[in-house]
């Protein structure tokens, strides 16, 4: 990417507050000197500038759109138009389609590469929007989204259902089927199980199924952190929501109040109960799936990790006939497991244990 004004780099790194006055003039020095680019420079992190700041800032230099892919979910329909060898060899991750405007929105290492810009146009007929992308985040997002079946699989199962619902003249009330027929109906099924499958097989806590102005998206808690992976079309919202209710044994018809059910879910990467909850939210309502793995033993009081002090406490705490103990955390942090032991140790033929 060559820069004609290099010195503007400095100034826009200045006026984001990523980088001092002194320092870029220290650089501007350097640069005399060693002959090299502002680009160049700056991309050494002991310059103090690191390569998110170094992205935006050259963002800004171009006018061309930021996007953190980290925090942005590609579209099934937009991964769908560039195979993973062209997405790989030009650091270029395809992440909206813009249908109403022909777009297609792209992340890049590089959007000033014309060549490359021109080439998915003619193969997409599509008008690319390139935006800048930090290249460490991008290569990451690149091999995540397409190494994971949740894309794939689900844009054609969202292509037949889109196909459906245009298709038919009147459309017929879910509320009137019951669930083993929901169960069976395809391609809604087979979403919803590429949803839960990727989200046992990667370890998620918990899913939320987020309704848009326009659109839908899906974000797995992995780790604590809330990512998202998936966008699905406004068309399929209402089939989707209705769905997982009824697999959680939650009235359909219902959209006012927020409503919570369960259901189990199998699959050859594991066996999960999922707590669900319903929320009406401005564009429709929103689920949040809660994943509770099965354990096939339970672990006892000192193989959870308390220090000496905690476990003695705590061991005590729980043979008090009367009283109450609080176990809080973040998610994923060992609740449910402490209370599953505490438990079993006083689990015997004397003791009445209710749980709510």
């Amino acid at each position: 990417m060559a820069l004609n004004e290099t010195r503007n780099l400095y100034d826009v790194l200045v006026s984001q507050g990523k980088l001092e006055e002194a320092e870029a003039a220290k650089l501007r020095q350097i640069q005399l000197q060693s002959g090299k680019s502002a680009e160049e420079l700056l991309s050494d992190p002991a310059n103090g500038v690191s390569e998110s700041d170094l992205i935006q800032a050259l963002a800004a230099f171009h006018n061309i759109p930021f996007v953190d892919v980290n925090e942005t979910g590609s579209a099934p329909e937009a991964l769908d138009l560039l195979e993973q060898s062209l997405a790989t060899r030009y650091k270029m991750l395809p992440f909206s389609l813009d249908t109403a405007n022909n777009r297609l929105l792209v992340a890049m290492v590089d959007p000033l590469d014309l060549s490359a810009i021109t080439f998915v146009e003619q193969k997409t007929g599509k008008r690319v929007v390139a935006h800048f992308a930090v290249p460490s985040d991008l290569a990451r997002q690149i091999e995540e989204n397409y190494s994971s079946d949740i894309t794939s699989d689900v844009t054609g199962a969202v292509e037949e259902t889109e196909t459906i619902v245009n298709s038919q003249a009147a459309v017929q009330d879910l509320a009137s089927l019951n669930k083993s027929d929901v169960i069976k109906q395809a391609p809604i099924a087979k979403i919803v199980e590429q949803i839960l499958g990727y989200a046992v097989g990667s370890n998620t806590s918990d899913v939320h199924i987020e309704p848009q102005a326009n659109r839908m998206r899906v974000r797995f808690r992995i780790d604590g952190m809330l990512n998202e992976k998936l966008i699905l079309p406004k068309s399929i919202q209402d089939s989707l929501v209705s769905r997982v209710k009824i697999l959680a044994n939650i009235k359909i018809d219902e959209k006012r109040i927020p409503q919570d059910g369960r259901f189990n879910f199998r699959s050859d990467k594991g066996e999960v109960d999922l707590r669900v909850s319903t929320l009406p939210a401005t564009n429709g309502e929103k689920i949040v799936m809660r994943l509770l793995r099965k354990m096939t033993s339970i672990p006892t009081l000192e193989m959870l990790g308390m220090s000496d002090w905690a476990y003695h406490h705590f061991n005590e705490a729980i043979h008090v006939p009367h009283g109450i103990i609080l176990i809080t955390g973040p998610t994923g942090s060992g609740k449910t497991t402490t209370l599953y032991s505490a438990m079993d140790i006083i689990n015997d033929k004397e003791t009445n244990i209710m749980t709510l």
